[in-house]
């Protein structure tokens, strides 16, 4: 009995002591972590009276909840949009602050950020530049990589029969204040580039176009790539400009006369899509069943995805006459909420009317 008091009493001293090592901490030991992203936000060019808007992204990177008091811009020209709830523990938040860009020329504006997660102010900036002439861009080039901006980073070479020579073009605006020479690198073999003209002022555009050259294309199917968009000659490949290239080469029939036709494979499928009802499960699978109903053997030359989160099964490739395949389709739900385009299976034939064949699959 008296070992159990001396326990308790013992247990009881640790505990008062650990309360009083916390009272003696200092302030910025327990106080909150306010992080941010990106401080400093240039946002390019804008036109007069056309007022222009940063978002800061932060978060509560702490253990306890956050209050952000205020926040007081430098002047009345800018206004500050945030959170007035509390930011729990490890959540995401934005902090928008608008110009009004009332004033001609370059703009550098502040706004001091005053919150429980911090002894002193977090200070957010915001610069750029308001033109007279300034004409809005973004509808016509919405995509920034590095000082310029592109109508498109993803260029499709689709439904190209072998020796033929298709062209797709990126048009290109100069969206710096220097003269630039893009240029297109690690290019592929089967790729060909030209940019027209070579030198772009600042405020003005070129056309890029790129040329396919089919019969250096290695099979049948889809090809993929990845070349990268250089605001001038020496720049490094990175993710930030990155261009992706697809191609969909398929045999080509212009020689088969209408006699030969007759006896040509047909390719019939059970269905023209597959939509899988998850139901809440992580895997699930469907089955498109593949008929010739054609005079000669059906070959399926290439099976491909389009996308993350599938995974297909065929039993047999060659079909003679009359016979039917069975293609299991499985949907894996983590992975094809990832997806950045529609899922689709591909596939490649020898029957004429049908050489490119396309399912696409939705998971519910």
């Amino acid at each position: 009995m008296i070992l159990n008091n001396k326990r308790k009493i013992t247990n009881g001293w640790r505990w008062l002591a650990a309360c009083c090592l916390m009272t003696m901490l200092p302030i910025g030991a327990m106080a909150q972590k306010l992080i941010a992203q990106k401080t400093t936000i240039d946002v390019g060019k804008t036109g007069f009276q056309q007022p222009v808007t940063a978002v800061f992204e932060f978060r509560n990177k702490s253990i306890r909840r956050l209050k952000i008091e205020k926040v007081d811009p430098d002047c009345n020209c800018t206004v500050v949009e945030y959170p007035k709830t509390v930011v729990g523990m490890g959540e995401r938040f934005q902090i928008r602050m608008t110009y009004d860009a009332r004033m001609l020329g370059h703009f550098d504006k502040q706004a001091a950020i005053i919150s429980n997660g911090t002894k002193k102010p977090v200070y957010i900036r915001m610069k750029g530049v308001v033109l007279a002439d300034y004409q809005d861009v973004s509808c016509n080039f919405p995509i920034e990589i590095g000082e310029l901006r592109t109508d498109k980073n993803e260029l499709e070479f689709d439904n190209v029969n072998k020796g033929e020579h298709p062209i797709q073009q990126i048009q290109v605006y100069n969206n710096s204040d220097k003269p630039c020479r893009p240029n297109l690198m690690h290019l592929p073999s089967y790729l060909s580039a030209t940019v027209v003209p070579e030198k772009i002022n600042p405020g003005r555009t070129a056309t890029i176009s790129v040329t396919l050259q089919s019969e250096k294309v290695g099979g049948f199917g889809l090809t993929q790539s990845s070349i990268y968009l250089a605001t001038n000659p020496g720049d490094k490949a990175t993710a930030d400009n990155l261009v992706g290239v697809s191609t969909v080469l398929l045999p080509a029939f212009e020689g088969m006369t209408s006699e030969l036709r007759k006896f040509a494979p047909n390719m019939q499928l059970s269905k023209e899509k597959v939509d899988v009802v998850m139901a809440g499960k992580s895997k699930k699978s469907d089955v498109v069943n593949i008929t010739n109903t054609g005079r000669s053997e059906l070959k399926i030359s290439s099976i491909q995805l389009f996308t993350v989160g599938l995974r297909v099964s065929l039993n047999k490739r060659i079909l003679k006459p009359g016979e039917t395949a069975r293609l299991k389709i499985t949907v894996l739900r983590d992975q094809i909420k990832k997806a950045r385009t529609q899922p689709r299976i591909l596939m490649i034939t020898n029957d004429p009317d049908h050489s490119k064949v396309v399912i696409p699959v939705s998971a519910t």
